[in-house]
């Protein structure tokens, strides 16, 4: 069975959200090449989720993503999304993306997500 399609966008200018995706996308290379999950620059394509009612600084706030229908994944469900699909990371999707666990992991992804935007907004990264 394939693996579905997964397009993820980030912000590039920011560079803990840069570093992350940079090594969450060498353990997908496989699946990169094949075509099956792709990862965009949102700053390179602004008006990519437009839309989807997507502003450009919705995505550098939160991971955004659409899968192989077009529906839009966000914030921590991005990372549990990319964590089934990572080769040895199944466990973290099982242990945060489970449904008792899931309202504390959107909380402290969106907690961080605020942070991490108010500094690189404060760092002029925009």
């Amino acid at each position: 069975m394939m693996p579905p399609h997964l397009t993820v966008y980030y912000n590039t200018r920011c560079p803990v959200c840069d570093a992350g995706i940079d090594w969450q996308r060498n353990k997908l290379l496989a699946l990169v090449r094949a075509g099956t999950v792709e990862f965009r620059d949102i700053n390179e394509q602004p008006d990519a989720l437009a839309r989807l009612g997507v502003t450009l600084d919705d995505v550098r706030r939160r991971l955004h993503a659409t899968d192989e229908g077009g529906r839009l994944i966000v914030g921590a469900d991005v990372a549990i999304a990319l964590w089934r699909l990572t080769p040895g990371e199944g466990w973290l999707a099982a242990l945060f993306g489970n449904r008792v666990a899931v309202p504390v992991t959107r909380f402290a992804y969106d907690w961080f997500a605020d942070v991490l935007f108010a500094w690189n907004r404060w760092s002029g990264r925009w």
